[in-house]
């Protein structure tokens, strides 16, 4: 019987009471836990051992939360939940821009938190298990082309620049065309979270596809969810 994988979360916080409770319940959890407490710290420590998911406060000495998830999304993927004190949705959507999969705004329960995280790590080892049962599998929803081994996405021929969550929720709703999906189910089925708090969530990243694809492709039904509408040819 092997030995169960371990999964790695750099966890970079300036503040040392916040970045050892958040480490001690992360280890609590099964994780192996390193510290950065500031932006050039963080990028070094992610280059020199990758993490399996990061939790990055946007507040930082050196060079912000932003620019960290810049640089090191810009080597390599990974999952990166940021932290932010002001709840504000500009800075949540700069930071989805960036390439963060999620947000939690302080001050947030260590139990939410320690949820969030497990779900990232779930969602990304799927995603990376599907890749070769996928090779050469194309979706194709009116002049949207979304290639899932590549992970890559054409509207009307021209490629847009997609996160990692924004990739998997277009798909989902791709593979539904016109299907009005809750957001309690997008939640449940696209970042595997058991509950349905965090629907501001999904309406961020339904800005970011707006924003890439165009304002028509996603139909909102009030009070429900989302549609992807069938595009033109």
């Amino acid at each position: 019987m092997s030995a169960p994988v371990e999964r790695r979360v750099l966890v970079v916080e300036d503040e040392p009471t916040i970045a050892e409770s958040v480490a001690a319940r992360l280890r609590a959890e099964g994780f192996v836990v390193e510290l950065a407490a500031d932006g050039p710290s963080a990028v070094a420590a992610a280059a020199r051992t990758p993490p399996d998911a990061i939790v990055l406060d946007v507040m930082l000495p050196g060079y912000d939360g932003l620019e960290v998830c810049r640089r090191i999304q810009a080597e390599r993927p990974v999952p990166i939940l940021m932290l932010t004190a002001r709840d504000d949705e500009n800075d949540m959507l700069v930071g989805l821009a960036v390439g963060a999969d999620d947000y939690l705004t302080k001050p947030f329960s260590m139990r939410e938190l320690a949820a969030r995280v497990h779900a990232l790590v779930r969602r990304a080892a799927r995603t990376t298990e599907a890749a070769p049962e996928t090779a050469q599998d194309t979706l194709r929803v009116g002049d949207l082309e979304i290639n899932r081994a590549e992970r890559r996405v054409h509207r009307a021929g021209v490629e847009a620049q997609l996160t990692p969550t924004e990739f998997d929720l277009l798909l989902h709703l791709a593979e539904r065309p016109r299907a009005v999906l809750p957001r309690e189910r997008l939640l449940a089925e696209v970042w595997g979270w058991a509950d349905a708090s965090g629907t501001r969530t999904v309406d961020s990243h339904i800005k970011g596809l707006r924003r890439k694809l165009g304002p028509d492709l996603i139909r909102t039904v009030h009070g429900v969810g989302y549609a992807l509408e069938t595009p033109r040819c």
